[in-house]
């Protein structure tokens, strides 16, 4: 639960800036286009990354990663090449919905929905598609479009968990806007905030975190207890 007495634009800025002394700068979504990028948000669902990569490789050497061509084959076969990422006749299905809505609502033009879509209406459109939750239209809108649409995904919650600093409902939309409210909304710090925490949540705060070390540890509770638990075995070892 979020302490009141905290003041949020600062400690968020200061969490921002300790991962980034720690990592540097992430360049995140790895991707030749923003296509790409969109294809990637919806395989990377419940799986690991280098399972998508994998599914996308397919999908290059297929010559499928654009909506023209992702529209023109067969649902079978598309999850056949996407078979890696998992839960592929799904994945498989969002993608052809995708497709269907970039060459209905758009005409494939996404340089058009980066430049004039207003991104609320983007989300709203996004959320109607078969297979796409919150999540997943947020990275689409942050990485592919460049709307400042804050993710949220488990690493997320977890940290924010962990830091004492998640608001008190566990909805979707209550923990995107610890981040909106207090953080410049822009685009390019929202991406790399989020991609910060995601590699920081595979270095440090895992299921089971690996505190000594953590470049967070000086404000987090989670990490000042495993401190003083080390600190209480030594002292009382014979």
């Amino acid at each position: 639960m979020s302490n009141p007495d905290l003041d949020l634009d600062y400690h968020l800025a200061y969490i921002f800036n300790r991962m980034a002394e720690r990592y540097g700068y992430q360049e995140w979504w790895p991707a030749d286009t923003p296509f790409e990028m969109m294809v990637g948000a919806v395989l990377t669902q419940a799986t690991a990354w280098t399972n998508v990569e994998r599914a996308i490789a397919n999908l290059k050497e297929a010559d499928l990663l654009s909506p023209a061509a992702i529209r023109g084959i067969d649902t079978p076969t598309l999850a056949t090449l996407i078979y890696s990422s998992g839960y592929y006749n799904a994945k498989a299905a969002t993608l052809k919905a995708l497709a269907q809505f970039l060459g209905d609502a758009y005409d494939d033009n996404i340089d058009a929905m980066i430049w004039y879509a207003d991104g609320a209406r983007l989300r709203k459109e996004l959320l109607g598609l078969k297979g796409i939750g919150e999540e997943t239209a947020d990275a689409i809108l942050l990485y592919a479009l460049g709307k400042p649409s804050f993710v949220i995904d488990a690493y997320t919650r977890r940290l924010a968990q962990r830091l004492g600093i998640a608001p008190k409902s566990k909805s979707y939309s209550a923990y995107q806007r610890l981040f909106i409210d207090h953080l410049p909304r822009d685009d390019e710090m929202f991406a790399e905030y989020h991609a910060l925490i995601v590699q920081h949540s595979k270095q440090a705060c895992r299921k089971t975190p690996v505190c000594r070390g953590c470049c967070l540890r000086i404000l987090c509770p989670t990490g000042k207890n495993s401190t003083a638990s080390r600190r209480r075995r030594a002292t009382t070892r014979p």
